[in-house]
Formats: structure tokens, C-alpha cells, sequence
């Protein structure tokens, strides 16, 4: 069993002169739920090498088991610091995609040709698409088969409006996850602010915010 986990590469908030980057549990969880299960993990970024943290994850309150575990877990850290470079990583051998969250991705992988190439191979071939958080920002230009897009008619969650306006962050990111998903078409649905909701629909696995990650994982796994 071979999961891909694609990470951000871009570490600046907007115009704010503050950081970004991935959120370390909606990587952490999902990376120990899928190495507790005896998956092959492959983690790629855009830029490749290591993809840049988001300092406010890595806060005395952010942390989780998963994070602690990572943070004594010299293996991991070591994988994590040498991701490879995305437009070099073919879908083929992969059983599922799995994209973590943090603001990171709304400017990267939202835009990504390498990215977006990736989903709709692992989609028209049938395989498990897994994004937590702002992670589904991913979806905002990948194309089904049928050429429309690929969230169109399909149940899917998402960072919600009020949760990026209860961190302040409305008017920083380029585009708000909950709204882009209901413009492409997907029928989102949402859960209480932070705390875990996960949606599967067919073979796509989309979770809400940071504490989605470990029930999207093993939702993702169920699909293998």
C-alpha cells in the first residue's frame, strides 16, 4: 500500500510580513495513521526539500499525540526535510493521494499544473483523493472526466467561512475554501466549528479543519 502526502511549499501570509505554511497535526495524524497501517508513505512539495511550518501549529495548544510523537521521531523528521520535488512524482504505483492542510496550500497547490495533474490521474483512474482543512483549496481547478469540476455535484467539507474569520484571516487568504467549493459545484457541507467532520463521496475524502485530520486518514485508508 503506497500513499503520496503532498505538502506546501509557499510560507508567506499574504501581505501580513507573518509566516505560514502546512499545519503540523493535519500531517502528523495522518502520517501515523497511514504508517501505523503499514503504508509506503512518499512525501512531495512543489518545491521539494523542506516545506515550511506554520509556526502557529507548532504552538504550546496546537499540540497533539500525533505532533509529539513527530517531534521524537528523528525517521520522520528526516523524511519530512527531504520531500521530493512534486512535477517530478508520476502517480503510477500510488494507491491514494493524501493533501494536509495549513494556508499554505490556497497559494500553491491551488494553482499547481503539477498538482492538478495529479488529482485528476488519481481520480479517473479511481483511486482515493484525500484534503483536510484548507487543503481541498487543491480542488479549485482540477477537472473530472467530464471535463467539469472535479467537486461538481459531489458532497464535500472544508475550512468553513467562520472558522477563517475566527482566526482573522478573511481578508488575508486569496479565496475562501467553503465559498470556492460551493462555486465549483460541490455541495458542501460543514460540522461545528473545529471539531472533526469528514465527508467521503465516491473515492474523494475531504475533512473540515485540524482536528479532521486522523478521521480523514482512516477514512482515506478504508477506501484502500
Amino acid at each position: 500500500m503506497k500513499i503520496l502526502m503532498v505538502l506546501t511549499s509557499h510560507d508567506k501570509l499574504g501581505d501580513t510580513g507573518n509566516k505560514t505554511g502546512f499545519w503540523l497535526e493535519e500531517f502528523a495524524a495522518p502520517y501515523y495513521v497511514f504508517k501505523d497501517a503499514g503504508a509506503e508513505i512518499t512525501l512531495a512539495s512543489p518545491k521539494g526539500g523542506q516545506p515550511p511550518l506554520d509556526p502557529s501549529s507548532d504552538a504550546d495548544g496546537a499540540q497533539t499525540d500525533a505532533t509529539k510523537r513527530f517531534k521524537g521521531d528523528d525517521a520522520a523528521q528526516k523524511e519530512l526535510a527531504n520531500t521530493e520535488v512534486l512535477s517530478s512524482v508520476s502517480a503510477d504505483g500510488f494507491d491514494a493521494i493524501f493533501y494536509p492542510g495549513g494556508h499554505g496550500p490556497l497559494w500553491d497547490l491551488a494553482e499547481d499544473k503539477a498538482s492538478i495533474n495529479l488529482i485528476e490521474s488519481f481520480a479517473a483512474s479511481d483511486r482515493p483523493v484525500g484534503a483536510v482543512c484548507h487543503a481541498p483549496a487543491v480542488f479549485k481547478h482540477t477537472k473530472g472526466t467530464d471535463d467539469k469540476p472535479l467537486v461538481s455535484g459531489k458532497t464535500v467539507t472544508g475550512f468553513t467561512n467562520t472558522e477563517e474569520e475566527a482566526v482573522g484571516l478573511t481578508d488575508v487568504v486569496p479565496f475562501l475554501v467553503e465559498d470556492m467549493l460551493k462555486t465549483n459545484g460541490g455541495t458542501y457541507k460543514k460540522g461545528d466549528d473545529w471539531a472533526s467532520f469528514v465527508v467521503t463521496d465516491g473515492k474523494l475524502v475531504t475533512g473540515q479543519n485540524p482536528a479532521s485530520s486522523e478521521e480523514a486518514a482512516h477514512k482515506l485508508l478504508s477506501l484502500l
